[in-house]
């Protein structure tokens, strides 16, 4: 594994590789559920390219889907959890609960839902961000609250980066 750190509007983001190409990990500055930087390898500002382009195009309000090659290792729940958050289309916010129900989960199902997406290891590319809890507030986000809001405001083009 190798990785890059990019320059963005919410900070640095630390894109980690594996051996094929995949972006396996990408993570704000100080996210909550970041691994060690030593266990990503050596760093080569130069992989992952296309990743680096897509998020590029992303924050100047260029592109509202990724099409990079994704490696994201977890648990058969978390994996079910991760391909619904990539289901939501760009700018639209859903929340815990509304995911529980599409995957067919028993009622109070959000809280494990909402673990799942805390442990989401490619933020923004699978867009944890936008999920919100019940009443509509922003709950947890690894990459802290304040990107959480920016990276909604962005996609409803109240801010501009």
């Amino acid at each position: 594994m190798t990785y890059a750190v990019m320059d963005s509007p919410v900070g640095p983001l630390t894109l980690v590789a594996t051996d094929a190409g995949e972006l396996a990990g990408l993570y704000m500055e100080q996210h909550r559920h970041q691994p060690p930087i030593e266990t990503f390898g050596s760093r080569d500002d130069s992989v992952l390219p296309a990743v680096a382009e897509q998020l590029t195009e992303y924050f100047d309000h260029g592109r509202t889907t990724f099409d990079v090659p994704l490696y994201l290792a977890g648990t058969p729940f978390q994996q079910r959890v991760w391909t619904a958050l990539k289901a939501i289309p760009y700018g639209v916010i859903t929340t815990y609960g509304e995911i529980a129900r599409e995957l067919g989960l028993v009622p109070g199902a959000s809280r494990a839902v909402g673990l799942a997406n805390g442990k989401n290891p490619i933020s923004i590319i699978v867009p944890c961000h936008r999920v919100v809890g019940s009443t509509g507030n922003l709950t947890g986000y690894g990459g802290g609250l304040h990107n959480k809001q920016a990276l909604l405001d962005h996609e409803r083009g109240d801010v501009l980066f």
